[in-house]
C-alpha cells in the first residue's frame, strides 16, 4: 500500500510568503491546505497550482479553527503565516485598544490553531511560526507590530518546550518583497535595502519559503525552539 501524502496546513497561504511556502511544500511531496480569510480567489489559485485545497477560516476564531483543522484530517506540518495588519503610529498617540488589538490578534491567530493542530499531529510533526525581524529593531511607528512579533517569538519558544517531540521553530524574515508591500517599495527603498544586504538584494518570498520547507521536511532534524532570520544578511551590515 502506498504511503499517504503528508499534510501541511499553511495559514494565510494565498499570497506572499504563504503562497510561496505552499508551492515549495507541494514540490516536496506535501498535500497542502491553503487557509485564507478574505481573498478566496488567490487561495484557490494557489490550491489549484499545488494540487491542494483552499479552506476559509479566521484563525483568530476557535470555531473557525476547529472546522479548518477538521478539514485537514491529520496535520503533519503547520505553518502559521496569517497576516494581521498592524496599525502604525507613535505609541503615545495610539489608543490602547488599537495597540493591544494587534497583539491580541497576532497571538490569537497562532494560539487556537496550534493546539487544535497538535491534537492531529504525529510525533514527528513540525510547526513553523512566521515572525519578523521587526522585533529586533526600533522603527518609527512600528511599536504595535514589533511588540506583537516579540510576543509571538516567546509563545513559540514555549510551544517548542511543551510540544516535544513535535518541533516548533520561528522563521523571522526581514523586509520581503511581496504583493502586500509593493505600494511602499519605491526604487529608493529597494536600493537602500539592497545596499544594506550582504547579498546585495532584497528578500523574496521564495527565500523564506525555502527555509520554512527545510525545517518542515526534516532537513534540519536537530533544530527545535530556534528563531531563524532570513534577511539576505541585512543584520550583518546594520547590526542588532
Amino acid at each position: 500500500m502506498a504511503a499517504m501524502e503528508p499534510v501541511a496546513l499553511v495559514t494565510g497561504g494565498g499570497r506572499g510568503i504563504g503562497a510561496a511556502t505552499a508551492r515549495e511544500l507541494a514540490r516536496r511531496g506535501y498535500r497542502v491546505v491553503v487557509n485564507y480569510h478574505r481573498d478566496r480567489e488567490a487561495a484557490e489559485r494557489v490550491a489549484a497550482e499545488t494540487g491542494g485545497t483552499a479552506v476559509r477560516a479566521d484563525v483568530r476564531d476557535p470555531d473557525d479553527v476547529a472546522r479548518l483543522v477538521a478539514a485537514c484530517g491529520p496535520v503533519d506540518a503547520l505553518v502559521c503565516n496569517a497576516n494581521i495588519t498592524p496599525p502604525f503610529g507613535p505609541v503615545r498617540s495610539m489608543p490602547w485598544e488599537t495597540f493591544m488589538g494587534k497583539v491580541h490578534d497576532e497571538l490569537a491567530a497562532v494560539y487556537h490553531v496550534t493546539w487544535a493542530a497538535l491534537e492531529r499531529m504525529p510525533e514527528r510533526g513540525r510547526i513553523v511560526y512566521v515572525s519578523s525581524l521587526s522585533a529586533d529593531f526600533t522603527r518609527p511607528g512600528a511599536a504595535a507590530h514589533a511588540t506583537a512579533k516579540a510576543a509571538l517569538d516567546v509563545f513559540a519558544r514555549y510551544v517548542a518546550a511543551e510540544a516535544c517531540p513535535v518541533t516548533a521553530n520561528v522563521v523571522a524574515p526581514g523586509a520581503v518583497r511581496t504583493e502586500g508591500s509593493a505600494a511602499a517599495r519605491t526604487p529608493e527603498l529597494e536600493a537602500s535595502l539592497a545596499g544594506r544586504s550582504v547579498l546585495g538584494r532584497p528578500v523574496e518570498p521564495d527565500d523564506v519559503a525555502a527555509v520554512i520547507a527545510a525545517v518542515v521536511d526534516g532537513s534540519l532534524p536537530a533544530v527545535a525552539g530556534a528563531r531563524i532570520p532570513v534577511d539576505a544578511g541585512f543584520r550583518v551590515l546594520t547590526g542588532p
